[in-house]
């Protein structure tokens, strides 16, 4: 049985999305946008049935069992823990909130809520070539030690469809290349390889702060050039570079991954392998078409194709089973949970400072909440060490 969907946001994903879910089998019951207007509109464009403007209008339907919160990363830990609370499964969109302490929330929500999902939007994860990639490192490919990454990407520009000034042009909003684009880096390293950063060196820009259509007391913060590398415990070296000041909607993507006995590399999506003393062979060819057809002005087809493939993996989880919202772990078990979601904010946030410091930052992963008035808590501290005296 599947579950009824209720969808947070209004972006380009959400277009992308809708028509996904329908053509594998479940149905929209509810949608959420920041203002009445957008969810009116938005509504009637994709023929969902109910629209709201509050949070709990949808949470609260008895009809939604799954919840895709797609919206500013602003609210994902507030929706995704209330829905948790009150018993709903969550995808939330990368990078999962706004900082750790955003992401620990939601890991403390799913920790006491194990009987529900609870994943991350890294859909790269489900990509076919990204899968027969990792298959090929378990499989020795190249060799048993990974010595060096390096993914390159270039996209258009990250802002909203029109233009305006949005939530996406925010650094402080979690817009930007490193956010959007590099969380999605940062967990795929760590899918493929199993190891984690230790530590990082990054540079982040924003170049265009002005737009004809962005301009005046509004300019745009979020970074729309990052470079990076990472030091993973295992001894491998990552670099990434990402662009998204490439004209147009032209998406470009390559994953090269070298080890002791040859390389991988993923164009776009597909695989070609080289071992040494050897010829590059294609190990993947991605000429499977999605059912439905998605316009690469909408979101790159690699993103869409993985997007596609996870939408089916949930699919496979819910429908063996006849209780309502009941789910199987086996087809989402490759997915980012929550507890991925706060490593990768750990490694964002530690580019951030590196970017700043112009030094190497260690990553250093948050296992409880910061003391929120620090300066009133040692107060009474000291206040009560003197009374004892």
């Amino acid at each position: 049985m599947l579950p009824g969907i209720g969808v947070f946001g209004n972006g380009s994903v959400v277009r992308v999305l809708v028509p996904i879910l329908r053509d594998n089998g479940f149905k929209i019951e509810a949608l959420w946008c920041r203002t009445l207007l957008d969810a009116q509109e938005l509504a009637r464009e994709l023929n969902i049935p109910f629209h709201t403007s509050k949070i709990d209008d949808v949470l609260l339907r008895k009809d939604v069992d799954l919840i895709f919160v797609l919206c500013s990363p602003s609210l994902h830990a507030q929706i995704s823990v209330k829905a948790l609370g009150i018993g709903k499964h969550i995808v939330c969109d990368k990078p999962g909130g706004l900082n750790q302490e955003d992401a620990l929330k939601m890991v403390r929500a799913c920790q006491y809520y194990p009987s529900l999902i609870s994943i991350i939007n890294h859909s790269f994860r489900f990509l076919p070539a990204i899968t027969h990639m990792k298959k090929a490192i378990q499989d020795n490919y190249i060799g048993s030690q990974i010595t060096l990454i390096d993914i390159r990407i270039q996209s258009g520009r990250l802002y909203a469809e029109n233009n305006s000034y949005d939530w996406r042009c925010d650094d402080l909003m979690g817009g930007g290349t490193l956010n959007l684009i590099g969380s999605h880096v940062v967990d795929l390293v760590t899918f493929l390889t199993g190891q984690t950063a230790t530590k990082v060196h990054g540079i982040v820009r924003t170049f265009t702060k002005t737009t004809e259509n962005i301009k005046g007391i509004r300019q745009i913060s979020a970074p729309d050039f990052c470079c990076f590398q990472m030091e993973l415990n295992g001894g491998t070296l990552v670099t990434a570079t990402i662009n998204s000041h490439t004209i147009g909607s032209v998406f470009q993507q390559e994953i090269s991954i070298s080890g002791n006995e040859g390389h991988l590399v993923v164009h776009g999506g597909d695989l070609f392998g080289r071992k040494e003393k050897q010829k590059e062979e294609v190990l993947f060819l991605d000429v499977e078409d999605m059912k439905t057809p998605i316009s690469n002005t909408i979101i790159p087809k690699p993103y869409a194709k993985g997007l596609c493939k996870m939408v089916g993996a949930l699919r496979e989880a819910f429908l063996p089973v006849k209780e309502k919202a009941g789910w199987i772990k086996e087809p989402v078990q490759s997915a980012a949970g929550f507890e991925d979601g706060l490593y990768v904010q750990a490694v964002l946030g530690a580019i951030k400072q590196s970017s700043e410091m112009k030094q190497w930052t260690k990553v250093n992963i948050m296992t409880e909440q910061p003391d929120s008035n620090a300066l009133l808590s040692a107060a009474v501290r000291r206040t009560a060490i003197s009374a004892i005296n």
